[in-house]
Order: structure tokens, then C-alpha cells, then sequence
């Protein structure tokens, strides 16, 4: 098979049928072989019903659909895992992104050699509210990552079927996709322009309350890229540090007590300098933090659970 395309969606049952004809459209046109996931994340309209509907119709549509609701990324990380083309796309639902775009990212990963490829909305129809936040936050993106992207966040991507085998996307990591495949090895990753279209149905499933979480995930990200197999090498040495300091400030206080009662200078009480607690304080922090660094290590070696997900019904 040529093409996955793989299609997260919340409420968004007047946009599929017009979605769906027009990859139709394209995939056709081009003479791919090709399939469409659409993966209903809880939807509480009839997306569902549009879904089974569409199937009829075209059997190279299939679906899965979640209980309830978890979000984007879930839903990215179980439609990769049922991904069989060579190349699998990812776009939205909301007919924001343009299926046009299929046959150049497809060329660009089966040519061109890229492992990913991601869009970049040069032209936004979005409000200043949302256009600039972005900008600021794809500028600390690429500092954080050395990945020099425009656009992080769009959600049309190419990418080798290999590399959404070898990653795994969880929580709302959804963004940092390109991140993820660099740092599973796979550092091929081009760009390409693509048109922005403004909403045609409903509303944005999204708040401003995602960038302050994508920095939290780029963090994250950052931590566990640099000590996520070795937490220790972190809280370890940081815990040793500060202890060693705090040690020798308590030697430091206990050396001017003792200078004191040899010198016959006024006779005062260790637990009356500020430097005594300090330096009790410092200890106290070194061995939680290398304590922090111990159960991180147990807990890295025994995570398991992390991405099951009830799914009521599926298409295939």
C-alpha cells in the first residue's frame, strides 16, 4: 500500500464527507493505493455514524472509536500502530489542511529520501491570538530542539511507515513528533509549505491553555531526552553536589565554633547561627534529590500502561 492517512477527529461529522470526497478526489487522480483511519476520539455528535456511512461507500475508509475522549496524541499513537502504507500522512479533520498536499509530501518521502516531513502554514487564517503565541513558542521549539521548523504544531506530516513504528506518542507530545523521530535516530526531516484553509464547520477544539502546556511537554521532552533512561545522572549528581556543600558548611560552622572557644571569643551557640541551618538544609535537600534520582531509575525499568486506551468499536 502507498498511503495511510491517518485522521484524528472530535465533532467533526459535517466535515468528513467533504474531507473524504476530496482525497477521493486526489488519490484517484494520482493512481495511489492508499487507506483512511480516522480515529473518533469521543466524539459526542454522529462522527461515528458519518464514519460506518463513508465505509460503505469506499472500503478503503476505516475507523476506530475511543470511549471517551483523550486527546489528539492517543489518538495519533493508535492510528500509527495500525498504519500499513509506506508513507503515512497525518492531517486534521476540519478541512484546514488541503489532501492537494498528498502527492508532494508522498514524493518527497518516497524520492527525495526525507523521514519526515512536516508542513508549514506560511499564510494563517487565524487570529492574532493564536498567531502570535505560535510564533513564540515554534521560536523556543527550535532553540530547544535544533530542529529548524517554522511550524511544529501543523498537523499535516509525512513520514516513512519505519518511523511511526519507532516512536511512541503519548499525553499531548503530538507537537513535538519531529523531536520524537530525532531522537529514535531518524534525522531526515525536511519542510515543505502548505495552504491554510480557514474553518468551514464548527469550532477550534483548541485554548490557549495548549501553549503553556507545550512548553510544560517540550520540558518534558528536553528532560527525558537528555536523563529519561538515566535519572541519576540528573538528581544524582545535583543531590551529591548540594549535599557536599552542605557538608563542608557544617564542617565550616563546627571549625569557627571550636576557633571560638580556643580564642576566647564570646561564647555563642551553633544552632544560633543562620550558616547551621543552611548547611543542615543543603544536606537534607542532597539526599532527597539523590533519593529522587534512586526511584526514578526503579521507575524508568518497570513503566508499563502507558498507552492503552479503551476502544469501543473499530473498522478494518
Amino acid at each position: 500500500m502507498d498511503i495511510s492517512l491517518v485522521i484524528p477527529l472530535y465533532n467533526e461529522a459535517e466535515s468528513l464527507p467533504e474531507l473524504t470526497a476530496w482525497i477521493e478526489r486526489v488519490m484517484d487522480k494520482n493512481g495511489f493505493s492508499y487507506e483512511i483511519l480516522f480515529i473518533n476520539d469521543g466524539s459526542s455528535d454522529n462522527s461515528w455514524s458519518v464514519i460506518e456511512s463513508l465505509r460503505e461507500k469506499n472500503k478503503n475508509i476505516k475507523g476506530v472509536k475511543f470511549r471517551r475522549n483523550y486527546g489528539k496524541s492517543p489518538a495519533l499513537h493508535v492510528g500509527f500502530g495500525r498504519a500499513q502504507g509506506d508513507v503515512v500522512i497525518t492531517m486534521d479533520a476540519d478541512l484546514q489542511d488541503s489532501p492537494d498536499e498528498i502527492p508532494e509530501l508522498y514524493r518527497m518521502i518516497t524520492e527525495d529520501g526525507y523521514d519526515l516531513v512536516s508542513g508549514w502554514k506560511k499564510k494563517r487564517y487565524d487570529p492574532l491570538s493564536k498567531t502570535i503565541p505560535t510564533k513564540i513558542y515554534n521560536a523556543t521549539a527550535r532553540k530547544v530542539t535544533g530542529i529548524y521548523l517554522h511550524d511544529f504544531n501543523c498537523g499535516l506530516k509525512a513520514y516513512r511507515n519505519e518511523v511511526v513504528k519507532n516512536i511512541e506518542v503519548y499525553g499531548d507530545m503530538h507537537r513535538y513528533i519531529p523531536y520524537l523521530a530525532k531522537n529514535a535516530g531518524f534525522s531526515k526531516i525536511g519542510e515543505k509549505v502548505v495552504h491554510h484553509q480557514a474553518r468551514k464547520y464548527g469550532k477550534t477544539k483548541f485554548g490557549l491553555n495548549r501553549f503553556v502546556n507545550g512548553y510544560l511537554d517540550l520540558l518534558t521532552l528536553w528532560f527525558f531526552s537528555k536523563f529519561g533512561a538515566k535519572p541519576m545522572h540528573f538528581f544524582g549528581l545535583l543531590g551529591s553536589v548540594m549535599f557536599i556543600l552542605g557538608f563542608f558548611s557544617a564542617i565550616a560552622v563546627g571549625g569557627y565554633k571550636i576557633y571560638a572557644l580556643y580564642s576566647n571569643m564570646p561564647y555563642r551557640l551553633v544552632t544560633d547561627m543562620p550558616y547551621f541551618y543552611l548547611a543542615l538544609t543543603a544536606m537534607i535537600l542532597g539526599t532527597l534529590l539523590f533519593l529522587t534520582g534512586f526511584l526514578g531509575e526503579l521507575i524508568s525499568r518497570n513503566a508499563v500502561g502507558r498507552n492503552v486506551y479503551n476502544i469501543e468499536k473499530e473498522i478494518l
